[in-house]
């Protein structure tokens, strides 16, 4: 079992930066894959950015819509997850969740995720 607890999240204006963390508890996650996804109101949890591997092997995937402004990075010491959020826009506000998919293999897809965090609110201002 892993348990996933993210922080960091709030209230940031149009063009600032975060950084989502997203540590574990339990076994480690560091042979997962782990990704973070975000839900507005209203809208599908939508996939945003995932890493698989370690080392000189890890691979990140993006969302098009997050390309160039964010970024995941995993430090395993610390058995946590970041998510580095750069140029923020209104359109990123959501809830943010970060998730083990529970093998080293990743997806873009929700329903592949095996442990999941309870979210934290990320709100863009104009």
């Amino acid at each position: 079992q892993v348990q996933l607890v993210e922080s960091g999240g709030g209230l940031v204006q149009a063009g600032g930066s975060l950084r989502l963390s997203c540590a574990a508890s339990g076994r480690s996650f560091s042979t997962y894959a782990v990704g973070w996804f975000r839900q507005a109101p209203g809208k599908e949890r939508e996939f945003v950015i995932r890493i698989t591997g370690t080392g000189t092997g890890i691979t990140i995937n993006y969302a098009n819509s997050v390309k160039g402004r964010f970024t995941i990075s995993r430090d395993n010491a610390k058995n946590t997850v970041y998510l580095q959020m750069n140029s923020l826009k209104p359109e990123d506000t959501a809830v943010y969740y970060c998730a083990a998919a529970g093998t080293p293999y990743g997806t873009s897809r929700p329903v592949d995720y095996t442990y999941w965090g309870q979210g934290t609110q990320v709100t863009v201002s104009s």
